[in-house]
């Protein structure tokens, strides 16, 4: 049986995942549950666009995609983030993400 989780909603060509953003962390990774959104801690400052770049960058080496595969769809200024994930599917990105 499929585990549907909030923070992944799958779409044609790709996934949409909610994430919640904690800039200026000691290092870039993921942190659990916030709300229905999936935590992201990142090293870099929410200036000029360094954090977003740096969650891109995060995404893109961790569901093994090219960065161009990775869009910031909703939250450019704000810490809730949606990104489109092209090339994956929800249930193994939320597989991915539990192990």
């Amino acid at each position: 049986m499929k585990e549907k989780v909030p923070y992944i909603k799958e779409i044609e060509g790709g996934v949409l995942i909610r994430l919640h953003v904690q800039p200026r962390a000691f290092a870039t990774s993921f942190a659990g549950v916030f709300g229905d959104a999936l935590k992201l801690k990142v090293k870099a400052p929410p200036v000029d666009g360094a954090a977003n770049e740096e969650c891109r960058r995060f995404l893109a080496k961790f569901f093994g995609v090219k960065m161009a595969d990775i869009t910031l769809k909703t939250g450019a200024s704000s810490r809730e983030k949606t990104f489109l994930i092209k090339g994956i599917h929800a249930e193994g990105a939320s597989r991915r993400i539990r192990d």
